[in-house]
């Protein structure tokens, strides 16, 4: 099941530091979750000035239930209050962004 998670940064002044702090763990984490398959697409949420105001992740996991388990409950971001609000919204793909392995079984 495809899921689209949105982490939103904290506002206060310690806010970069701790993104900073543990930016390294998030990136070799997710090279990781790529790498299995897990992320599908990932990037910066920005405000109306181009300032970077969380995250966004494109997952995949068999569940809300696993996608906490195996990756979000261990998230660097998560665990060191990077992000202060986390949404997480079950998604379906469209068919232009499915792999061409998943194409083949879209309906």
């Amino acid at each position: 099941m495809n899921f689209l998670v949105l982490g939103y940064d904290g506002t206060d002044e310690a806010a970069a530091s701790r993104r900073a702090a543990v930016r390294g763990l998030h990136l070799d984490g997710s090279v990781r979750n790529y790498a299995a398959g897990k992320w599908l697409d990932s990037g910066a949420l920005l405000d109306e000035e181009g300032d970077m105001v969380g995250s966004f992740i494109v997952c995949d996991y068999s569940s809300q239930e696993a996608l906490h388990k195996e990756w979000l409950d261990h998230e660097p971001y998560a665990i060191n209050g990077v992000w202060q609000r986390i949404e997480i919204h079950p998604i379906a793909l469209s068919p232009r962004a499915l792999s061409n392995r998943d194409l083949a079984n879209y309906s």
